[in-house]
């Protein structure tokens, strides 16, 4: 994995470098050649311009022979090659150097370029970079003119001669200039990439670090908060509360565990133990029935145990809402009360039923509901004074039907009202008195409530135990 983390930091880091680098000789390359192009261009306008000049002094020359001298010529042509760098051959329509100021050429026979000649003749101008066969050890750029007389008629041409050394120098200076900042560019965004691209891998190696963790079982390490708004900002915390959610989650795992294995062992070993107390005689025989129906009794219990865990798992797996079904509450609650009849009546208590007449419509599921009511009923009736008065009732506000459930009796202490929802709570009292229960009621009430999108609250004060919940009419 470390092998991977460090493949994609370098990864990031040759794919940034890259796109600069790529970036960076495209833009050289075209600046170069544009610039290059530029400077040589303004250069042969200005040979161009210099060219004419020559072309207009011998044109009486090339005309006549003479000009009032070659001497004279010669000077003017001198005088216009030193005040502008350029040197100046003067040629006859078959491209023969009639007069030079290029001392490379004195006491030689030039001809220039044939091509040349005949394009600058039709054309009007021509350039080109050339070494003359030979005669200049570097190419020099050439640029000539026509020379015509009066009447237009071609008496020869005029060529403006440059060395290309300075535009090699200014091409050469700015390659140097483009490679200085070139460099100074890829320093910058080396540093920057490098720092980017460690931002990011980083908290990658810490969840990658946090996850081997938390395959051992350890969920108390966290994510460093990065301070920083961005999807790895987000990314880290979720992976906290991914954390926060699997740490709740193996405490609640460890704690079903460590209940359900106390709730399973007490009736099991109640049974083990008077069964072998009949096996081997420690129980006399005549006294074998109380003990067989205490041994029947542990084993209905253990049976409603794990029937009731059965029915927690299947109910955390149903959506109740997604049919969109709706039931009448109220009938819900008559049909609960008539099922909890006798168990009322045992304990002499009387029945304050506060339900309309009229249909109130809810969404859910028609029997999660009535098991909700009927457990609520039930717990009420367990614990209420015998002989008191236990309160069932709906009302309807804001757009939700509230029922409630109400008895008297013992007061609930605050600090165990949180505790009454969760897996395998019984009370002290509900331990002493009842031996039938197993914690799980008022479980199931809140995993059904919850599965609805709804909650249950519940107030204990001065012998007053309400239990109340809502459910959406549309």
């Amino acid at each position: 994995m470390r092998g991977r983390l460090k493949g994609l930091y370098w990864r990031q880091m040759f794919v940034t470098m890259g796109t600069v680098l790529l970036t960076l000789v495209l833009l050289g390359a075209s600046y170069s050649a544009l610039g290059y192009n530029y400077a040589r261009q303004e250069k042969a306008a200005e040979m161009e311009t210099r060219a004419q000049a020559v072309a207009q002094l011998s044109a009486g020359y090339l005309s006549s022979g003479q000009f009032s001298s070659q001497q004279e010529l010669s000077t003017l042509a001198a005088f216009a090659a030193s005040v502008s760098d350029v040197d100046f051959f003067i040629c006859d329509t078959q491209g023969h150097v009639l007069l030079s100021t290029d001392s490379t050429v004195a006491g030689k026979v030039v001809t220039l370029p044939a091509d040349l000649m005949q394009q600058t003749i039709q054309k009007g101008t021509a350039s080109s970079r050339t070494k003359l066969d030979g005669l200049y050890a570097k190419a020099r750029l050439l640029v000539g003119v026509p020379v015509k007389d009066q009447d237009g008629q071609v008496l020869g041409t005029a060529f403006a001669v440059s060395d290309t050394a300075a535009l090699g120098n200014m091409w050469q200076g700015f390659i140097g200039l483009f490679l200085m900042t070139s460099f100074v560019v890829m320093m910058v965004a080396f540093m920057a990439a490098s720092i980017t691209a460690m931002r990011q891998v980083q908290p990658i190696r810490e969840m990658v670090k946090a996850t081997r963790r938390y395959a051992e079982g350890d969920f108390d390490i966290r994510m460093r908060d990065y301070d920083r708004g961005d999807e790895v900002g987000e990314l880290a915390a979720s992976f906290n509360n991914m954390a926060e959610s699997l740490q709740q989650t193996e405490r609640q795992r460890r704690e079903f565990i460590a209940n359900i294995s106390h709730e399973l062992k007490t009736p099991m070993t109640t049974i083990a133990g008077y069964t072998d107390g009949i096996l081997d005689g420690t129980i006399p025989q005549e006294n074998e029935r109380p003990y067989l129906e205490i041994i029947a009794n542990e084993s209905r219990r253990l049976s409603r145990l794990v029937r009731r865990m059965l029915d927690v798992s299947q109910l955390q797996a149903i959506d109740p809402l997604k049919s969109g079904n709706r039931f009448d509450i109220c009938e819900s609650m008559r049909r609960v009360l008539i099922s909890m009849e006798k168990k009322i009546n045992d304990r002499c208590l009387d029945v304050d039923a506060d339900i309309p007449e009229e249909s109130i419509l809810v969404r859910g599921d028609n029997d999660m509901i009535t098991q909700v009511i009927y457990n609520l009923l039930e717990n009420a009736a367990k614990f209420a004074t015998p002989g008191s008065t236990l309160y069932l009732g709906v009302t309807t506000l804001d757009g939700k039907a509230r029922v409630t459930v109400r008895n008297l009796g013992d007061t609930i202490p605050a600090e165990e009202l949180p505790l009454l929802f969760e897996r395998f709570h019984k009370s002290d009292k509900s331990r002493s008195e009842d031996k039938d229960g197993v914690g799980l009621g008022l479980y199931i009430v809140k995993t059904i409530l919850e599965q609805h999108k709804e909650k249950i609250n519940v107030t204990s004060e001065n012998g007053v135990t309400t239990f109340a919940f809502s459910l959406a009419m549309e």
